[in-house]
Formats: structure tokens, C-alpha cells, sequence
């Protein structure tokens, strides 16, 4: 999944404004103890932190 794509499906499930607030101060279990920020800039793949968020906040199957 390109990075593009991911803050596509970041803002349809969070909103324009929230997705980028929720991707910096939301440590998540499912990161490792990261954020979704901190996540992508230690190399983890992009489709892998999108699953991490669709388990942490429930997404909806038509957005995953």
C-alpha cells in the first residue's frame, strides 16, 4: 500500500482534520507501544500499520 493511499483511508475513517492528530498522539499495543507516526518512520510497511489501526479502532469492513 503506497503511503498515499494509507492517509486516504486515515482521513475517510477519521476525518481530514482528526487523522493526523489521532496518527501522532495515539500510542497503540498494536504498534508496538508507537504511534502511527512513529510506526511508518521506523519502517514499518504501510499496509501493516492500517491493519493495526483497523484492529485498534474497529474500521468498518467497507473502509478497510
Amino acid at each position: 500500500m503506497r503511503l498515499t493511499v494509507f492517509w486516504e483511508r486515515m482521513a475517510a475513517h477519521f476525518g481530514e482534520a482528526y487523522a493526523d492528530s489521532f496518527a501522532r498522539d495515539h500510542v497503540m499495543s498494536e504498534l508496538g507501544g508507537r504511534t502511527v507516526h512513529e510506526a511508518l518512520e521506523a519502517g514499518w510497511e504501510a499496509k501493516d500499520v492500517w491493519r493495526a489501526v483497523c484492529t485498534a479502532v474497529e474500521v468498518p469492513a467497507e473502509l478497510r
